[in-house]
């Protein structure tokens, strides 16, 4: 499968693209790790690079797992709790809106019959920008709640967690960028 092609089926996919919705929350870290499976066995990504993806959906799972539990605690405030799902729906939204890509990295596994990688490569790099500009989007929005809920110490300190993925999911995401 050619350039051509796969700029058919980006196009396809683009339209597509589902608008905003929920989904469960490990949907971000699982789409990243089949991100990652989908184009390591291509060789677009390196087996280090594919281990440095894999360690984004522990750290994804324990965020909101800690976020979850934190929720439901009785000993909050109504202010802290209210910040707190809200950084939980945030995250949800990122996962959702990073799922749409999910199609255009498994789209390797049917496209055997190019010898280039860049066909290829050229993808990856468009589902890598897509998602980084889907979480810049996302970080300031998540920055513009962590300064309204400034006045609660926990959840304040929850938000700092989920600025603190969001900027490891980015960093990572563009050391392989510069590679490709």
């Amino acid at each position: 499968m050619g350039a051509t092609a796969v700029l058919k089926l980006m196009v396809r996919f683009a339209a597509w693209l589902p608008r905003r919705g929920w989904m469960a929350p490990p949907a971000l870290a699982l789409t990243i790790l089949v991100f990652a499976a989908g184009i390591s066995s291509g060789g677009v990504l390196s087996e280090s690079d594919f281990r440095k993806v894999e360690e984004i959906k522990p750290l994804f799972q324990n965020l909101m797992g800690d976020l979850v539990q934190t929720s439901k605690r009785t000993d909050i405030s109504s202010g802290d709790a209210d910040c707190i799902t809200s950084t939980i729906r945030e995250l949800l939204q990122i996962s959702d809106e990073l799922s749409s890509y999910e199609y255009l990295i498994t789209i390797e596994k049917e496209m055997t019959d190019f010898g280039d990688k860049s066909p290829m490569q050229g993808v990856v790099k468009f589902a890598i920008e897509k998602s980084n500009a889907v979480l810049a989007g996302e970080r300031k929005r998540l920055a513009q709640l962590s300064e309204r809920c400034s006045r609660f110490p926990l959840a304040l300190a929850k938000m700092q967690q989920a600025l603190q993925f969001v900027d490891t999911t980015t960093n990572l995401l563009n050391s392989i960028h510069v590679r490709l």
